[in-house]
């Protein structure tokens, strides 16, 4: 029995690395929120099941015909060398499992499935159904994806109780903070930083705080209601994301919004929402939340929010570009390598303020107008507005300039949306030295997937892009092809971002600009 045991470490091993690999995937997949886990197993069938492990299946097979002693050691041989193969294909993960109540809970949920069929086995253990044994435990390491899934099952109404309380903390806070008003933020993208502009501008006046980094679920929101809001507090800036019908819907259940700003609304999650009428009715979800003095503000140069008929009555302004008829329009808009300056008119006041910002891209205007609108309709004067746009510093990740000698890194990583894309070529093509972007596409757009991706592809020969480095061969493939379409030549494929980075700096010039536009979660990877 004790070489038995001895042969079963390399398995436990793998068993621990599968595992964390599982709980990794259903974290990043939001715990299987719209079968998305599911929709990752089935979309690495290859990396789940078809894998090193069904070469322990054929051991089974052999070992009912050899001696149980050399069967012992074989086992434990091709258990190490399986997890030897394991181990050197493991990558760093852009951004690991985190170790949170959730999972810690999962894991002891987990643990103890394991250890019934172990127990049954050690209590009867009988060296005749030593082949037996070992098929017991070779299933439970090779359906370790799946029994991570079954765990997340089991777990789902204790989850629900914890939800609960943290929910009803968070929900008597609310109540108890009554003199603070809360502004939500929602739209397909443009959300953080429009959150981040919109409590920087108001802070040049107030006591504003928007939900950290991407606190904009039912979890997050809560999250921070309860740990860092207090009295000091006049606004409460939150960002709220959905996937599905209803989810935005679910927050304005607890924060229960007085203000409301849509920044875009386009085709992200189009998978998981299932049509385009259904994003569009989701996003105004946080509009219909509104009590009747409260406000919502629509960017009037989206011609879906412009059309979409509003069920409740509750006052609505606008902002632009485009749009002559909008409560804040933006004009004389000069966009260069070191920022932005526009002047700003008010409905009924033909005077142009001028403002200016670090921030690059058309599309913080849209972000900045929202906040300069917010910020006059609470009393903020123009003078303290200004400052306050002066003051907005870039989001990270989101067309944040940075210095590395002569190598300048425009980091846009967290964008990966078609119209956001299309604004931050414009603002790699403004630059004065050499231009590279690195990239892996855009994800998570559903049919629209390949032909987004296409016209990303044409859109950079477009804007006459001096480098190209594309960031994983399958993935990559529809820019490639919009890209030799458009007869462009300078196209480089590397299989993951250190690479890239490799590869850039050998191309850099005396002044170089690296765009780096979307940068896939590990799930896509």
């Amino acid at each position: 029995m004790n070489s038995f045991i001895v042969s079963l470490i390399p398995l436990l091993i793998l068993l621990i690395i599968k595992i964390k690999k599982a709980f990794h995937m259903l974290q990043q997949n939001w715990y299987n929120k719209s079968n998305r886990y599911l929709k990752w197993i089935n979309k690495n069938k290859n990396e789940v099941f078809f894998n090193y492990d069904l070469v322990f299946f054929l051991l089974v097979i052999l070992g009912m015909s050899i001696d149980m002693n050399i069967m012992v050691y074989l086992y434990c041989i091709a258990f190490s060398i399986v997890l030897y193969i394991y181990l050197s294909k493991k990558k760093k993960a852009k951004k690991p499992l985190v170790f949170t109540a959730r999972v810690k809970r999962l894991s002891i949920t987990l643990l103890i499935l394991y250890s019934i069929p172990c127990f049954l086995i050690f209590k009867n253990f009988n060296l005749d159904n030593l082949n037996l044994y070992y098929f017991i435990f070779i299933l439970l390491v090779y359906l370790s994806f799946v029994i991570v899934y079954i765990t997340n099952i089991i777990n789902k109404p204790v989850e629900r109780m914890v939800f609960l309380h943290f929910k009803n903390m968070a929900l008597k806070k609310v109540k108890e903070m009554s003199s603070m008003e809360i502004i939500g933020v929602t739209g397909s993208y443009g959300k953080t930083s429009s959150k981040n502009i919109i409590s920087s501008i108001l802070n040049v006046k107030y006591n504003a705080f928007p939900t950290p980094e991407n606190y904009n679920t039912p979890y997050g929101i809560i999250n921070t209601l309860n740990n860092y809001i207090d009295k000091f507090n006049d606004y409460f800036v939150v960002e709220i994301s959905a996937t599905k019908v209803g989810d935005i819907k679910d927050c304005t259940e607890i924060v229960r919004p007085k203000y409301a700003v849509i920044t875009k609304i386009g085709e992200a999650h189009l998978e998981s929402f299932g049509s385009k009428k259904a994003i569009e009715d989701t996003k105004f979800e946080i509009i219909e939340a509104l009590p009747s003095d409260g406000l919502g503000i629509l960017n009037g140069d989206d011609p879906i929010q412009m059309n979409h008929k509003i069920l409740n009555n509750v006052k609505i302004m606008t902002i632009g570009i485009d749009n002559e008829n909008v409560d804040a329009r933006a004009v004389n808009i000069k966009l260069s390598s070191n920022g932005t300056s526009f002047d700003v008119i008010f409905k009924n006041d033909k005077t142009k303020y001028h403002f200016e910002s670090y921030l690059l891209g058309k599309n913080n205007i849209y972000n900045l107008l929202t906040g300069i609108l917010l910020g006059k309709y609470l009393g903020i004067s123009i003078d303290q507005l200004k400052l306050g746009v002066k003051n907005v510093m870039p989001v990270p990740h989101r067309l944040e300039m940075k210095k590395h000698g002569n190598l300048y890194i425009i980091d846009d990583a967290y964008n990966s949306n078609p119209e956001g894309s299309l604004m931050a070529l414009e603002v790699l093509s403004m630059m004065p030295g050499k231009t590279i972007i690195v990239t892996p596409g855009m994800v998570d757009l559903g049919p629209l997937e390949y032909q987004a991706n296409y016209e990303f592809g044409k859109n950079i020969a477009k804007n006459k892009i001096d480098e190209v480095i594309l960031v994983g061969e399958k993935q990559t493939l529809p820019i490639k092809k919009g890209l030799e379409d458009s007869k462009y030549k300078k196209v480089h494929v590397v299989e993951d971002i250190k690479d890239a980075f490799n590869l850039m700096s050998s191309m850099r010039d005396k002044e170089t600009y690296v765009l780096l536009e979307n940068d896939l979660p590990d799930v896509f990877n």
